[in-house]
């Protein structure tokens, strides 16, 4: 007598699976209401709480005042941080549910699952940093030297990256308590050394050798060009590509590493 062996999912990348992931995860997402306020309102809430922190704070003259400049950096630090966390969780629950069992035995690739997954929340990412840039800029007042445009790109990029190693980080969680066990060792060394609390510059230099390896760094030092420049620059681009790049790589990294379901 044999033993049936489970379907291995196939490899190859469906544009039209990849798209019903996609549809699938935004309608789950439509009807659960407290994650799209944790998505939409929450970094905005955030926000106001440094506006009203700092935005009395006397500045030298000709120098952008601390809301400014933090608050700036803080819209691309917010989504990163928020999509983290909501994707981390929502795919260890598609494992621990034994949904992520089922959908890989089916012609869906781990690849085309993990680009449904980013699709979906690159859209929700879109949003937000949209109702995000829009509340800044309205209600708090904050001051950018560059196109609201290319903020929103930024922050979308940073989401994206979010979502990105929130992926990779729940293929090693066994319990949703230890995917945000995760947030410590990923976001926060990246939150400390991305130049926003302390300048590079003035780092040791074995700090300044992580903080370049780290991908929040540029995210952030993107959207200090765009807030000292009207317009866009060369190394802003870079840093944008930079991003983009870490992004994709931890997504390759999640593929292969995903797994069918906790153990």
């Amino acid at each position: 007598m044999t033993t049936a062996t489970p379907r291995r999912a196939p490899s190859r990348l469906s544009p039209r699976l990849t798209a019903a992931t996609t549809g699938r995860v935004l309608r789950q997402l439509r009807h659960d209401h407290r994650t799209i306020a944790m998505l939409l309102v929450l970094p905005s809430l955030l926000l106001g709480l440094l506006h009203l922190l700092w935005a009395d704070l006397p500045s030298a003259p000709g120098q952008p005042g601390t809301f400014d400049r933090v608050g700036l950096a803080m819209l691309g630090v917010f989504p990163f941080v928020v999509m983290f966390l909501v994707t981390s969780i929502a795919m260890l629950r598609e494992r621990t549910s034994g949904t992520l069992e089922r959908l890989l035995t089916t012609p869906l690739s781990r690849l085309d699952l993990l680009l449904g997954y980013g699709t979906a929340f690159g859209l929700a990412a879109a949003v937000q940093a949209v109702v995000t840039v829009t509340v800044a800029v309205t209600l708090y007042d904050l001051d950018i030297a560059g196109p609201l445009g290319l903020v929103v790109l930024i922050a979308v990029a940073d989401a994206a990256l979010g979502v990105a190693l929130g992926l990779l980080a729940s293929a090693f969680a066994r319990s949703e308590f230890q995917a945000v066990q995760f947030m410590p060792v990923i976001v926060l060394p990246q939150f400390f050394l991305c130049g926003l609390l302390v300048p590079r510059e003035q780092m040791a230099g074995w700090l300044q050798a992580i903080s370049d390896v780290l991908p929040l760094t540029y995210a952030v030092e993107a959207l200090q060009e765009v807030g000292s420049s009207p317009e866009a620059t060369g190394r802003m681009w870079a840093d944008v590509g930079i991003v983009a790049g870490a992004a994709l790589l931890a997504l390759a990294l999640a593929a292969a590493t995903l797994r069918r379901r906790t153990d």
